[in-house]
């Protein structure tokens, strides 16, 4: 995706030079010129009725949409590839106005449930994923619909509800190339609190994502019920994790604060 808007790029601004020379041109050199008094006013040599220039107007557009068009296929074609065996598959649900991410094909937490993570109001939550694997993201709306964007990954998909009965494809895969913390936003209007609507993924190398996910399904000692993603990501800190790639809150984002009480006017 980067690779073919770099290059739209590239040839915009090589037809928007062009378009600029000529008009500078034209501009410069083709001013309405002074005469004597008394003689008609030269106009400019006319191209209307140039057949070869008319048709070098028509044929090199429909040669650069054609080309432009061949790149928008092949890519679209490479992006929404799904193999039929991810490595790991993760429910992305979107409510009014946070996250909940479930992992359906992991091991299940020492009481029987499916690993996850849901945000609120104080907490953002943070979809903890391996890097250099194939990853599936099932994605569903439980009220109106939203949009699953993480600027890094190039790629965003409204998260519609019903999305079986509303001819929506909401599965797609990646892979994630490097570790680190990304922000990820809603990007479909969906309320008062839209623009608070954040959540975080955590790109985590193979083997620290397996010890995540061997955590998530452990139960915490001095709690006494299953680690949480902030506790899960606490212990690898422990074990040696980099305290900012294993930190148990949100780096790249915070909480907003829904008391409207807490807000002051101004001016």
């Amino acid at each position: 995706m980067r690779t073919f808007w770099t290059w739209s790029v590239v040839a915009a601004l090589i037809v928007g030079v062009i378009v600029w020379a000529l008009m500078f041109w034209t501009m410069i050199f083709h001013r309405k010129k002074k005469t004597a008094e008394g003689e008609p006013e030269e106009l400019p040599r006319q191209f209307q009725y140039n057949v070869p220039l008319e048709l070098f107007c028509v044929v090199v557009p429909v040669i650069m949409v054609c080309v432009l068009f061949f790149f928008t296929v092949t890519t679209e074609n490479q992006v929404l590839a799904n193999e039929d065996d991810p490595d790991v598959t993760v429910d992305v649900i979107g409510f009014q106005w946070n996250w909940e991410f479930a992992y359906p094909e992991e091991p299940e937490t020492a009481d029987g449930q499916t690993i996850s993570t849901v945000g609120s109001s104080a907490e953002i939550p943070i979809l903890v994923l391996p890097t250099d694997r194939k990853i599936q993201y099932n994605l569903r709306a439980t009220d109106v619909i939203h949009s699953f964007w993480v600027p890094e990954f190039n790629f965003k998909r409204d998260v519609m509800p019903f999305p079986e009965n509303n001819n929506q494809n909401n599965v797609f895969q990646n892979t994630i190339d490097r570790e680190g913390a990304f922000v990820g936003r809603c990007a479909e209007l969906c309320g008062t609190y839209h623009a608070m609507m954040n959540f975080e993924v955590r790109a985590l190398s193979p083997d620290k994502y397996d010890r995540y996910i061997e955590l998530r399904t452990e139960t915490n000692q001095e709690t006494g019920r299953t680690n949480t993603t902030a506790e899960a990501l606490a212990q690898l800190q422990n074990e040696g994790c980099d305290s900012e790639l294993c930190s148990p809150t949100a780096t790249t984002t915070q909480p907003f604060a829904t008391d409207r009480t807490l807000r002051t006017a101004t001016g």
